[in-house]
């Protein structure tokens, strides 16, 4: 109850101005109107995400953190939900989440997970990522951050090398598919911020996983901008 009274506070101390100035900016237009409400919507919601995101979360954290803003980040937002729906389309049961100006995509159990002890995929799993391809190749102007994962078995030092190899395997996989290979980071995570527990293999195997953060490329902001400053 408490944190209902809270959220409807924040509301009203952030829409209430909100509302006020965009009645008054008459002389603006819709695309700098919704940005301007999108902005702080997204701090707020960006904020709420990340207090309740249990140890902190990278992928999460990268999208948050790729914000533009203003007009031009109304327009890369709007790129990213329609990109985030045809993930959802092509991938039913993925993990999409909106946040911010980029896109957070986990890739889990049920789509990209890993064995014990290898870092190589499964046929499930490269059925999946095929899915994914052709919406990567539709939206061509964004850079993929790639994050691989261990359960908490073995010592650190090997699960952190284990998830490199992990997250590597699946950048490799998208490259050959024909994706261009400067869009594609990877990085190792190891046991860090499991997503179930990891005392039954039925949550070990969900930790087993890759993660996605998809932000706006140099080229995405540079026309978002344009776009924004000649409305």
């Amino acid at each position: 109850m408490k944190k209902s009274i809270a959220i409807i506070i924040l509301f009203g101390l952030f829409f209430g101005p909100i509302l006020t100035s965009c009645e008054a900016a008459k002389n603006t237009n819709k695309t700098q109107r919704g940005a301007a409400i999108g902005v702080i919507a997204g701090g707020v919601l960006g904020a709420v995400i990340g207090n309740n995101v249990k140890g902190g979360n990278a992928a999460l954290g990268a999208a948050l953190g790729a914000a533009i803003g203003g007009a031009a980040g109304g327009l890369i937002g709007h790129k990213m939900d329609k990109q985030a729906r045809e993930i959802q389309e092509a991938l039913p049961g993925v993990s999409v989440q909106r946040v911010g100006e980029g896109i957070h995509l986990t890739l889990g159990e049920n789509s990209v997970n890993f064995e014990f002890n290898k870092a190589t995929l499964t046929s499930t799993a490269m059925s999946n990522l095929d899915k994914l391809i052709p919406v990567f190749k539709d939206y061509n102007q964004t850079n993929i951050k790639i994050y691989g994962y261990t359960d908490s078995k073995g010592s650190d030092e090997y699960n952190l090398t284990l998830s490199e190899k992990r997250a590597a395997t699946v950048k490799q996989y998208l490259i050959s598919k024909g994706l261009l290979g400067s869009r594609f980071t990877s990085v190792g995570m190891g046991e860090a911020e499991p997503i179930a527990e990891n005392e039954t293999e039925a949550g070990r195997s969900q930790n087993r996983r890759v993660e996605f953060t998809i932000v706006a490329n140099d080229q995405m902001i540079k026309e978002a901008e344009n776009q924004a400053g000649g409305n």
